[in-house]
């Protein structure tokens, strides 16, 4: 097996695994989640040179998202630079967890660049779970340039992995974890260690 045949098979959920169920606590279809941490690079406000990235539930479990390649994400004079791309999508992703209520990070994530991404465009972003296999949840993403219906310029493919919020107390710095554990904002306070490694 080929090293590329290795990695479709980490990233292609197995026979029996379930259909993704929306929980019933998620926000409505087209409500804004806002941002799970304000310094996080991808969603927080807190960010100067962050992402800004604004994700909306979507139908059964999937996400719309945006965002506006800056003058700080280029990488090739004038375009996003390819992480950042990457990262929106990762963003993307994990806003997914929201809708199956669980705290969950990044396991694997593939990302193919189709198509140059200019500076100042609004990068379309759409993803949706595919499967759940015990604490594995499959997803893909897709990043559109010229509208949400416009021509593909990015898409992923990713595996998150279910875990406690003792990964992130564990891990985590710890002025960063008091703060965001004193929040007295419940779902903040909840919302803050949803996504990321």
């Amino acid at each position: 097996m080929s090293g590329t045949d290795q990695t479709r098979t980490r990233l292609t959920p197995p026979q029996d695994a379930a259909a993704p169920v929306r929980h019933p606590d998620a926000p409505p279809p087209g409500e804004l989640l806002g941002a799970h941490y304000d310094r996080c690079f991808g969603c927080g406000t807190g960010q100067p040179h962050g992402l800004h990235l604004e994700a909306r539930a979507g139908e059964g479990v999937s996400v719309r998202a945006e965002f506006t390649v800056k003058e700080a994400h280029q990488g090739a004079p004038g375009l996003a630079h390819g992480g950042v791309l990457a990262t929106a999508l990762d963003e993307t992703l994990g806003s997914l967890n929201w809708l199956l209520r669980v705290i969950a990070v990044t396991g694997r994530l593939e990302t193919d660049f189709v198509a140059p991404v200019p500076l100042g465009t609004v990068l379309h972003l759409e993803a949706r779970v595919t499967a759940v296999h015990g604490r594995k949840i499959y997803s893909t993403a897709v990043g559109r340039i010229g509208g949400p219906d416009g021509p593909v310029a990015v898409r992923a493919e990713a595996v998150f992995i279910e875990v406690k919020v003792d990964h992130f107390i564990d891990n985590g710095r710890a002025e960063e974890i008091q703060a965001a554990m004193a929040d007295p904002d419940q779902v903040k306070r909840a919302r803050a260690f949803e996504v990321n490694p």
